[in-house]
């Protein structure tokens, strides 16, 4: 058995035994495992020979005991003694909300159902009711659970969801005869929070790819299959929609499952006007039916009179001309264009490195300057610096400084925006920084017009140059603050304040609407990255997706300047 295959078979075993109600520790492990294997670059032949598997971060020597046997057999004891004790089908048919382990066992017994399909066929003909400890009532519930689980995932941060993505899509790649594999949909959109993993994929054997799909380690057995689709569910909760086309037909199907629906409608009014028809495989006369020679999703822009335009700049609300005129000329601003990381934390307030640290890993990620912008007094939740703290802090900024050749260390705060508008430190502190972010961390449930006030008021303040995390929103945990926002882009726009896109997976903040609303207003932006570790500048790309979904260009981000352009354009004092 190659790794892959033992994973799926870790992954099983470990659900399996959470199904039968066993230790939830022991369970995790098998899933750490799996995973472990899904990622290992060594040969695991070799590990195994040289009985070395617990150097595998995750691998203990129990499980190490079960990888040995599979790789070696093709088989598991455990594995076949966990599914002996458990009706037929019931990892599949636990997936559906209120089939216990007992109630499976019993539609079989009853019905010989051992699989959705089964399932589905036995609720459709109305045959559940007639099992003991079911009834019409219970098969109505039954029904619609799994109609639910069939139309709709767990919802997952973008981070996560890119994660689990690349996973997946490596592997449908691996499989013989695929030309071409893509994730689509909601998330090649970047999309803040995602319910689905969507792959097109080129192939002439269609078939094949869709086992191929079925076998990935991560899968629990399909909800549904046609000749070209298939969909299933991950262990993590996601589910997946895999589809096929012939190569030739490749980017037709691709720029269909990445969608937004509504913009492929613009797209099909724009055809119709052009006579032609917009089609799930490409373009084609609306006459003859002669289909447009389409080897990319640019050459349909083209034949629509566009240029190209990402993927980020399909959502649902993006105006057609406008995501146009965006996105011709220099293009969306790209990670390449940053020449700065702004909006980092160190070991003087809640971050993990010091200025040191992150100053030189900033730089071998080929940055030439580093803002480091720990938080203001009020933030003591956080270590919020004093002014002796700061003042210490600038020493150490002087002294690293001079040991890093190559990169500027510009000195700053997150300065906390305060409930009646004001900002924290002193004035005469302020000004003498290089960088201030200003930012809400307190008090979010003020009401619209008080909300509204404070923001006015903070943007008066002639040190005010950058809008940290403008609506202090946790996707999926909090909601953004509630004000008049065009009232507070027109007082920003007054101020010549720049907006912060930031890249913290949990903030992505703010949203792309907004993002839009402000570029029209002529606001400037920077992409941020709110790093509380090295580690963490690695949010930057969550940052530019964000930035892309608010049409932004090069221009329209000041972190794009080189260090002393960027100083002078915020500067605390100039106002």
């Amino acid at each position: 058995m190659d790794r892959l295959a033992i994973a799926r078979q870790l992954r099983e075993i470990g659900l399996l035994l959470e199904l039968q109600g066993g230790n939830p520790f022991k369970a995790r492990a098998y899933e750490r495992g799996s995973r472990a294997l899904e990622t290992l670059a060594a040969d695991l032949g070799t590990l195994v020979d040289q009985d070395r598997l617990t150097e595998i971060p995750g691998i203990g020597r129990a499980l190490a005991g079960t990888i040995r046997e599979l790789h070696r057999t093709g088989r598991s004891e455990q594995l076949e003694r966990l599914r002996a004790a458990l009706p037929p089908g019931a990892l599949e048919l636990h997936q559906v909300p209120g089939l216990t382990v007992p109630r499976i066992a019993a539609l079989h017994q009853a019905l010989g159902i051992a699989s959705l399909r089964d399932l589905r066929a036995a609720l459709e003909a109305g045959r559940v009711r007639a099992v003991r400890g079911f009834g019409a009532k219970t098969e109505a519930k039954l029904l619609a659970g799994l109609r639910r689980l069939e139309a709709q995932g767990e919802r997952f941060l973008l981070h996560r969801a890119m994660a689990e993505g690349e996973l997946l899509v490596a592997h449908v790649r691996s499989a013989t005869g695929v030309a071409q594999a893509e994730l689509a949909g909601a998330l090649r959109r970047r999309d803040e929070t995602i319910d689905r993993l969507v792959v097109a994929v080129g192939t002439a054997d269609a078939a094949r790819a869709l086992d191929h799909v079925t076998r990935y380690p991560a899968a629990l057995a399909p909800l549904a299959r046609a000749a070209s689709t298939v969909t299933l569910r991950l262990t993590s909760g996601l589910l997946v929609d895999a589809e096929v086309a012939e190569p030739r037909a490749f980017a037709g199907l691709l720029h269909a499952l990445t969608g937004s629906d509504a913009h492929r409608a613009r797209l099909g009014e724009r055809a119709r006007q052009r006579g032609l028809v917009l089609e799930r495989r490409g373009l084609a006369d609306a006459k003859s039916g002669r289909r447009r020679p389409i080897e990319t999703e640019a050459d349909l822009y083209r034949h629509l009179g566009l240029p190209y335009l990402p993927p980020e700049a399909r959502d649902e609300a993006v105006d057609l001309d406008e995501a146009a005129d965006r996105c011709g000329g220099a293009g969306l601003v790209q990670e390449s264009d940053i020449q700065g990381m702004v909006h980092c934390h160190t070991v003087y307030s809640d971050g993990a490195d010091t200025v040191e640290v992150m100053a030189r890993a900033a730089q071998a990620m080929g940055m030439r300057y580093l803002t480091v912008t720990d938080h203001s007094p009020t933030a003591s939740y956080a270590g919020g610096l004093s002014l002796d703290r700061l003042r210490r802090q600038w020493d150490e900024i002087a002294r690293v400084q001079e040991k890093v050749a190559g990169l500027t260390i510009l000195r700053g705060t997150e300065s906390d925006i305060l409930a009646d508008g004001r900002l924290d430190y002193p004035d005469s502190v302020l000004e003498q920084l290089d960088v201030i972010i200003a930012s809400i961390h307190n008090r979010h449930r003020m009401d619209e017009a008080q909300m509204t006030r404070r923001l006015v008021q903070a943007m008066r303040h002639p040190c005010f140059k950058i809008w940290g995390h403008a609506l202090g929103r946790y996707v999926l945990r909090r909601p953004p603050i509630a004000c008049r926002m065009e009232e507070v882009l027109d007082a920003a726009a007054h101020s010549r304040v720049a907006i912060e896109v930031n890249g913290n997976p949990h903030r992505l903040d703010m949203e792309p609407r907004w993002q839009r609303e402000a570029a029209r207003r002529g606001l400037r932006f920077v992409v941020s990255t709110d790093a509380h570790s090295t580690a963490e500048l690695r949010h930057l790309r969550y940052g530019i997706d964000m930035a892309r979904r608010g049409l932004l260009a090069p221009a329209d981000v000041l972190n794009t300047l080189p260090p002393s352009a960027f100083r002078q354009a915020v500067k605390p004092t100039g106002a």
